[in-house]
C-alpha cells in the first residue's frame, strides 16, 4: 500500500494532538475541581481568597486554618487516591488482558477490610464516644492502617505465589483474586459475628472510604508511592502496548511477558494497598475511569496512563465534594457515592460497548 508523502505524518499529528488536548483539558478540569473543592463546605470561601491562600498572596490569615489544615489535604488525598486507583486499574486490565481487571477484582480491598477488622478485635482500636457526630472512632488509626496494609500485601503475595506455581496467566490471577476475596470476606464476617456492638460499629466505620482521614503525612506517603508507581508504568508503556497485542506477539518483539505481568501486578497492588489502608475501601474508580478514557484516547498507554490518572483524580475529587455538600451538615462517605455512580456508569459502558 502506498501513501503520499506527508499524508500519514499529518494524520498522525492530528491524531496525537487530539489526545494531548483531551489530557490537557482533563488536567485543567482537575485544577478547577480542586479550587471548587477547597472553596465549598459548611463555610463557603470565595474562590479569589482560595487562590490567594494557595499562592501565598493573601493579606489576611482568616481562611488559612480551614484551607491548609482541613480542605486542601482532603482534596489532594482525593486526587492522589483517584489517580493511583485508576492507573493501577489500567495496568491490571492490560497485563491481565481482562476488561474486568481492577485493584478490587483481586481481593485486595477485602484483605484490607479483614486486616482492619482483626486490628479492632485483637488490638481494641475501636472506641465509642458519647457525641453523635463521631460516635465511633478508631483510636489508633496507625495500628489499624498497618494491619490493613499487611493483609493487603498478604493477598498480593498469595496471588503472585499461586500464579508462579501455575505459571503466570490472566485467568489464574483473576480466579485467585476472586477466591481470596471470598476467603477474606468470610474471615471478616467471622470476626464480626463474635464482635461486640462497639467493635462491630468500628469495623463497619473503617470500611467506609473517607478521604478526610488523610493528613499531610499520610498524603505524602500515598503521593510518593503513586508517583513512583506511575513513573514505573510509564517507563513500561511500550511493553503494555505489546502485551495488549497478545503474549506471542509481545514475546516476538522481545518483551519478557511474564516479568512485565508480575511486576505490573505487584506495583499495582502496592499502590492499591497503600491507598486502601489509609482511606478505606473506595470502589469502581479503578474500574470505570480506564474504560472512560480508553474510549476517548484509545488503547495506547502513552496517552491512556496519564489520561486515566487525571480522570480518576477528577472523578474522586468531584464525588468527594458532592458527598460533603449533598447532606450538609452531615458528611456522606465518598465510597457510598462512588458506588452509586460507578455501578450505573459501568453498566452503561458495557451496554454501549456491546451495541457498538
Amino acid at each position: 500500500m502506498h501513501f503520499d508523502d506527508g499524508v500519514l505524518p499529518a494524520d498522525y499529528l492530528r491524531h496525537v494532538t487530539r489526545k494531548k488536548a483531551i489530557i490537557a483539558g482533563t488536567g485543567t478540569l482537575a485544577i478547577a475541581a480542586l479550587l471548587l473543592a477547597v472553596s465549598s463546605g459548611a463555610v463557603s470561601i470565595p474562590l479569589t481568597d482560595v487562590w490567594r491562600a494557595l499562592t501565598g498572596t493573601a493579606a489576611s490569615k482568616r481562611w488559612d486554618a480551614i484551607i491548609w489544615s482541613i480542605r486542601l489535604p482532603q482534596a489532594l488525598a482525593a486526587i492522589v487516591a483517584g489517580a493511583g486507583l485508576s492507573v493501577a486499574g489500567v495496568v491490571m486490565q492490560s497485563v491481565l488482558r481482562n476488561p474486568l481487571g481492577s485493584p478490587f477484582t483481586l481481593g485486595i480491598s477485602h484483605a484490607a477490610a479483614f486486616g482492619a477488622a482483626l486490628s479492632v478485635m485483637v488490638l481494641g482500636t475501636g472506641v465509642m464516644h458519647s457525641r453523635g457526630a463521631d460516635a465511633v472512632v478508631i483510636n489508633n488509626p496507625y495500628a489499624t492502617t498497618m494491619a490493613a496494609f499487611a493483609a493487603s500485601l498478604l493477598a498480593t503475595a498469595a496471588i503472585i505465589a499461586i500464579s508462579r506455581i501455575r505459571r503466570t496467566s490472566p485467568e489464574i490471577m483473576i480466579l485467585a483474586g476472586v477466591a481470596l476475596g471470598a476467603l477474606f470476606t468470610a474471615g471478616t464476617m467471622f470476626l464480626q459475628y463474635f464482635a461486640d456492638d462497639v467493635q462491630l460499629a468500628a469495623m463497619v466505620f473503617w470500611t467506609f472510604g473517607d478521604t478526610a482521614r488523610a493528613s499531610w503525612s499520610e498524603l505524602a506517603i500515598m503521593g510518593a508511592v503513586t508517583v513512583t508507581g506511575t513513573a514505573f508504568f510509564f517507563f513500561n508503556r511500550w511493553n503494555y502496548n505489546a502485551v495488549d497485542a497478545g503474549d506471542e506477539t509481545a514475546s516476538s518483539l522481545g518483551v519478557r511477558v511474564e516479568r512485565v505481568r508480575m511486576l505490573g501486578m505487584l506495583i499495582s497492588s502496592l499502590i492499591t494497598a497503600v491507598i486502601v489502608s489509609f482511606l478505606g475501601i473506595i470502589g469502581f474508580v479503578g474500574l470505570v475511569c480506564p474504560h472512560m478514557m480508553r474510549r476517548m484516547v484509545g488503547d495506547d498507554h502513552r496517552f491512556l496512563l496519564p489520561a486515566s490518572m487525571l480522570c480518576g483524580g477528577v472523578l474522586l475529587l468531584v464525588s468527594d465534594t458532592a458527598a460533603r455538600l449533598m447532606l450538609a451538615p452531615h458528611v456522606l462517605p465518598v465510597s457510598v457515592l462512588t458506588a452509586f455512580l460507578g455501578a450505573p456508569a459501568f453498566l452503561y459502558l458495557i451496554i454501549r460497548g456491546y451495541r457498538k
